[in-house]
């Protein structure tokens, strides 16, 4: 259970908001329902996040193993559950899918832009700074441009499984 109740969606400055995220969602999640207690919070987030997931030139398949794997070591269940569905659609395997919540991850089962994108996602979540020989991996794969949308994307989903586990927001909350 999320440990704030959710936001009333009927106030005039949330109402608006909500009805723009459900004109472009379909709905408006947990995740948005908790961060309408501040519409100008869930305004920039609403941008920046979809900046991320739309507007960037990143691989959706490579996106969301990058979520993925973010959700399993910040042990973040409900990004999990929003993104699984995702992933899958976007073309990655349900073995992907289980070897991304392994540590290590299973050799064989990720091609070497895979795991290198992985190793940068371990670098980021978990030690904050990246090794020399870690970003000199991702550069030997990435350009310029894709590598600073693989980076806003990883710090991104931090973001999110931080704010989302910090306020206790699961899949199962009523609303």
């Amino acid at each position: 259970m999320a440990r704030l109740p959710y936001a009333d969606l009927s106030q005039k400055d949330a109402a608006a908001l909500a009805q723009r995220i459900t004109a472009e969602r379909g709905s408006v999640l947990h995740l948005y329902q908790m961060l309408l207690h501040s519409p100008p919070v869930a305004q920039g987030w609403l941008g920046y996040l979809t900046a991320i997931r739309q507007q960037s030139g990143l691989d959706g398949a490579l996106r969301e193993l990058v979520i993925m794997r973010i959700a399993y070591l910040n042990r973040a269940p409900y990004e999990a559950d929003q993104h699984a569905p995702i992933a899958l659609s976007e073309g990655l395997s349900q073995d992907q899918l289980k070897g991304v919540a392994l540590s290590p991850v299973p050799s064989g089962v990720f091609d070497a832009r895979q795991q290198v994108v992985l190793a940068y996602v371990d670098a980021m979540t978990l030690s904050v700074q990246v090794s020399d020989s870690v970003f000199q991996e991702v550069r030997q794969w990435f350009s310029d441009t894709e590598i600073v949308e693989l980076t806003a994307t990883i710090a991104a989903y931090n973001m999110v499984s931080r704010f989302l586990e910090a306020l206790q927001v699961h899949s199962e909350d009523a609303r």
